[in-house]
Parts: structure tokens; sequence; C-alpha cells
């Protein structure tokens, strides 16, 4: 068996380095499974991948069809267009693509179009908010998915109900969690922590990328505004996302406890993460890592594709609603946030589920 994996953008990246080394372990028990490696470029920010296979040890890709920065449109059609001829000089029996970012979408349509099945990692999970790209790029996968690997019970709910056969739908937990658990103990302390004098639990990490909150000036102003106001002085520490960036260049921005830094590794920013009082956030995956690290999680959203993070985990929805905002940080300060749990299945050993699936499907 053959597999062609696909990753384009800094979630994915954590999501495959499990499922490449599961795919090893297998090769090295004499069962017959290669792969190869595609990297989109739709992220070609070192920070945002390039350290990523380094730090977790994902093999260099065996090919990167760098298709960069451009709207929705143009990198789908890059993507397309780079994938489809891949797919024609490297055939395979089975494209795996994973997430829900441009490059999921659009490596499964070209796999289809090829006539070569299609595996989904995290499958059928549903914001139901249809002005998220990434909503869309899922509802589009999964319209074409012939495997379906899921993270929780509320995605196989999702799919039951879009008629998907019980039998192609396989609950195996959370790739990314793998990721986390295997390099808990490798997390490293960034350059930052001694330079701003940071402590344990003494500070705030915020990240912000979804259009609705950093594309229009002043609404962005205004989030970033509210959070230095309910954070009684604690360091912000606000790694930027690129598409952030270029508009904090033109608010004119000067808080003494917020602190602008670029994207930090995946080891360094789960180490903030990991030890901070809380996080602020937009970002559905690392509500994922918030849940499991117990740490509290405020997520500037008013839906969410990761409903076990706020009903067994720590994160809680407020969207952009002032009130929601300022019950947080009260609760957060007065030490009575909620307790979570971490959902079932997310041990660890999800790719090796993954892995174990498909060498009986394709015996």
């Amino acid at each position: 068996m053959t597999i062609t994996i696909v990753a384009g953008a800094r979630p994915n990246f954590v999501k495959i380095a499990s499922i490449i080394e599961a795919i090893e372990n297998k090769k090295a028990q004499g069962i017959s499974i290669n792969y190869r490696l595609v990297h989109t470029g739709q992220h070609y920010d070192k920070n945002l991948s390039g350290s990523f296979f380094q730090e977790l040890n994902i093999p260099h890709p065996n090919v990167n069809l760098n298709v960069k920065s451009g709207s929705q449109a143009e990198q789908t059609a890059a993507i397309m267009i780079g994938f489809e001829k891949e797919l024609q000089q490297n055939p395979c029996d089975l494209v795996m693509v994973v997430g829900d970012v441009t490059s999921t979408m659009a490596c499964a349509i070209v796999a289809k179009k090829a006539h070569i099945k299609v595996a989904h990692v995290e499958a059928g999970i549903r914001s139901g908010d249809l002005t998220m790209p990434e909503e869309i790029n899922r509802i589009v996968t999964d319209s074409l998915t012939d495997y379906f690997f899921t993270t929780s019970t509320y995605a196989n709910a999702n799919l039951k109900r879009l008629g998907v056969s019980e039998s192609n739908i396989f609950y195996v937990g959370n790739v990314m969690i793998d990721t986390l658990l295997k390099h808990e103990n490798q997390l490293k302390k960034p350059s930052l922590w001694n330079n701003l004098k940071l402590s344990e639990k003494n500070y705030l990490v915020m990240t912000l990328h979804r259009p609705n909150n950093v594309d229009e000036e002043q609404q962005l102003k205004q989030l970033i505004t509210q959070m230095v106001s309910h954070s009684k002085g604690l360091p912000i520490i606000f790694p930027v996302h690129p598409r952030t960036q270029k508009l904090l260049h033109r608010l004119s921005l000067n808080f003494e406890n917020l602190h602008v830094v670029a994207p930090l590794g995946y080891l360094e920013f789960n180490y903030l993460v990991k030890h901070a009082l809380g996080v602020i956030t937009d970002s559905g995956g690392i509500t994922e890592e918030t849940t499991v690290l117990n740490v509290p999680c405020i997520t500037l959203r008013d839906t969410t594709e990761r409903p076990e993070t706020c009903d067994l985990g720590t994160n809680i929805l407020v969207g952009n609603d002032i009130e929601k905002i300022k019950s947080a940080f009260k609760t957060l300060f007065a030490g009575t946030w909620k307790q979570g749990t971490v959902p079932k299945l997310w041990d660890g050993h999800t790719a090796e589920r993954i892995v174990n699936h498909l060498t009986t499907i394709f015996k």
C-alpha cells in the first residue's frame, strides 16, 4: 500500500508527525506500507512550517508545491494544479488529508477526480459557521472522503446525520494530542521568558488569526484593548500570525504589558501555553491542547467545531461579547475556572489506530 500524505499549514504538520511515525513502525514490523509526503507550501514562513519538521522529527517532504500566499481561490487553484501533476507522476493507493485548511480540500478534490481513495483525518467536525473558510473546507472534503477518521463522538454524529455509513467511520482520537503528549517533556523555554521576566501562571498567551477578528482595524484594536483592560497588568504574550501583523503595523497600540512577538516554534509555543495562567485565542487546535494541558482557555468565537473542549475541557466561548469577556476574566483571576477532563481516546495512540485500520482496509 502506498499513501500520499498531504500537509500544507502549521496544524497539518503537528497532525502528520505521529502518523508518519506509526507508518514507520509498521514498516519495521514487515508490513507492506509506504508513504510519500507532499508539502503544498501553503505556509512557508519558517516558524509556521519549516521549524516543525526539525522539532517534530518529520522527514523532509518528497516534494514542496511552493504555492505560497494568495486569495482563497488563488491558493486552491495553485494547489490543485501542482497536486494533479504530483499524482500523475507518483500514483498511489490512497491520499490522506488532515484537518481543514485549503490544502485539505484542494487535494481531496484532485484525488477523487483521479479516482484515488481519500482518507480524512479529523473528519466530521463542524462549527455550523459558513463564514469560516475552514467550515467550507470541511464540508467539501467530507463530501468526497472514503475513510473518515474522527476525534470525537460529536464528529461521529455529524457524519451519521449526513448519511455516512458507520462502516466507513473510524473513531480513533486526536493525532494533535499524540504529538503533544510525545513532546510534552521536551517543551523548551523561549528566550523571551527570561527577557520579559516571566514566571509560571503569571502571564497570558494570546493568538488571533480569524478573518472576522483581525481583518478589520477597529475590530482588532477593540479586541486587544479589551484583553489588556481585563488582564490586571499581567504580561500578554502575543505571537503574531502574518495575517495579523499587517494590521498591527497600522494600529497605534501602546500597552506596556502587551508583548507582540514573532511566531514561535512548536516546542516553545506549547511551553508558554502549558505554564500560562490562561490562553486567549480564536484557534480551534489550541483549545484542544489547553484541554489536555488543563489550562483555562478563553475563545473569541461564538461557535466551535470542537464542542468537546467546552463540554469536557477547559474552553469557554465568549465571542466578542464584552460582558462574557469580563465574566471570563473574573473567573480566571478568582481561581475558580472549571476543571476539565480529557476526551476519550485522546491518549497518544491515535495514529497507531489509524494505521492499523488502513492496513486492514488495504490488506
